[in-house]
């Protein structure tokens, strides 16, 4: 099976060393025009894919400083093909991997086969939706045999370990280690599971493991960064953001390197 180019670009990372950052943003949230704006300055500081959160009315996931940039969003009049048609207008000025992450809902009232033919059609290469679970993957993982598309898959500290086994066997381009039992948001600290977790995921995986939710200091991404082979931080993101402290964005890149 041919590698997808998400996961390739992860890899990348991985070969020189070096750890995967993958930024969430509310996309919409201050505006449609935000978006370019926002991938842009991403894509220049250096970050290795970027993840698009769609706002939704129910985000089950959501802790409160993305479900409050949802609502802004949302405001806006912003929904998921309005983000898409967005993209579309300055694609060819971006030169990271884009991820979306919406809810199933969204992607119903689309239509599956159209929005996978419109994200394909603005370069989205990843997929994640947290709650499509892998008993249900394949409505939309079918339609992605012959796509650039990865899904990627999102794995708890709660789940069992066949059930992780099926799930990392059917994962695409990362898999999204979930750092904390419950919703998005600032941590002040992680259990003591999360090392044995990270540890099982990469013993167990053949595709690179990213650890994400609660990510939001520079010692955290460094702490944990350690762990896995990359990090996702959305909450920091998306607050660094809405308050116009987009430069403090640049302290949160890891600067951890294997081997260290």
């Amino acid at each position: 099976m041919t590698t997808k180019p998400l996961q390739l670009a992860i890899e990348e990372k991985v070969k020189i060393g070096q750890k995967a950052f993958i930024p969430y943003i509310m996309a919409g949230d201050g505006g449609l025009k935000a978006i370019r704006k926002q991938i842009l300055f991403l894509q220049q500081v250096g970050v290795t894919a970027i993840e698009l959160g769609i706002p939704f009315t129910d985000p089950v996931a959501d802790g409160p400083v993305i479900q409050e940039a949802g609502n802004r969003a949302l405001k806006e009049g912003v929904n998921l093909k309005a983000i898409l048609d967005e993209i579309e207008q300055f694609k060819k000025e971006v030169h990271v991997p884009l991820v979306i992450m919406s809810y199933l809902n969204p992607i119903l009232a689309f239509g599956i086969e159209k929005f996978i033919a419109k994200c394909e059609n603005v370069g989205i290469t990843g997929l994640i939706i947290p709650d499509l679970p892998i008993e249900e993957a394949d409505i939309i993982q079918s339609k992605l045999t012959k796509s650039p598309i990865a899904l990627v898959q999102l794995i708890s500290l709660t789940s069992p370990i066949n059930r992780i086994e099926r799930i990392a066997k059917a994962a695409e381009g990362f898999i999204y280690a979930v750092t904390v039992n419950g919703i998005t948001g600032v941590r002040n600290e992680f259990g003591q599971s999360l090392d044995e977790h990270l540890h099982n995921l990469k013993e167990i995986s053949d595709i690179p493991v990213l650890a994400g939710f609660g990510i939001s200091t520079p010692e955290q991404v460094e702490e944990i960064g350690a762990m896995a082979d990359g990090i996702i931080v959305g909450s920091a993101i998306v607050k660094a953001f809405h308050e116009g402290k987009e430069e403090s964005i640049k302290n949160l890149l890891p600067k951890v390197t294997v081997g260290e």
